[in-house]
């Protein structure tokens, strides 16, 4: 069995303890042990944290509403300005012995001159110019939720879609419960 599910969301913080408790509850229902709900479940806050924070005023008047690709069929629900910037998606995905989770905005995407490591990628096997940033210091208030992403999944990608905002997915090996009534498989 696999279990799929998408939530459209609006850009407000009541939104990323909804979006936790849905995969909690989902993960608790199929069996997945619970560290690894966790896990999943604290990687997911952080990245719709950051749709949230960073993930609007995108669409402007150089993007057509009608000139989208699929992740804009949603593009009829929007915020009263008529844009999409009020807007993200969550979509997870327990098929087998994997979770994958992405976060898509609407937002000006990822920095093009930060390079962000994925965990699939050491530091070692990248050139100098590719290195990740380092981490922010201890006494910043913010700037630390990627990396956070990065060490409690197993595979992590930080993309752009060109002129639509940014996508984070991340997937973990699951673990089950002991006596799961749910297992995915």
């Amino acid at each position: 069995m696999s279990i799929w599910w998408s939530l459209h969301l609006r850009r407000e913080a009541a939104s990323v303890p909804l979006a936790r408790r849905f995969l909690l509850g989902t993960m608790e229902s199929a069996g997945v042990d619970p560290d690894i709900s966790f896990d999943l479940s604290l990687a997911l806050s952080e990245a719709c944290a950051n749709a949230v924070e960073h993930g609007g005023e995108q669409r402007g008047a150089n993007v057509a509403p009608g000139d989208c690709d699929p992740w804009d069929a949603w593009d009829s629900w929007s915020e009263q300005s008529g844009t999409t910037s009020g807007q993200y998606w969550v979509t997870a995905y327990l098929d087998g012995e994997k979770c994958r989770i992405e976060v898509a905005d609407s937002g000006p995407g990822f920095p093009t001159r930060r390079v962000l490591r994925t965990a699939e990628q050491p530091h070692a096997h990248q050139p100098p110019a590719h290195q990740p940033q380092p981490l922010p210091p201890l006494s910043a208030e913010d700037g630390r939720g990627l990396c956070l992403i990065q060490q409690l999944a197993d595979h992590v990608h930080f993309a752009n879609r060109p002129g639509r905002g940014a996508v984070v997915s991340f997937d973990k090996v699951l673990k089950w419960r002991e006596g799961a009534l749910l297992m995915v498989s």
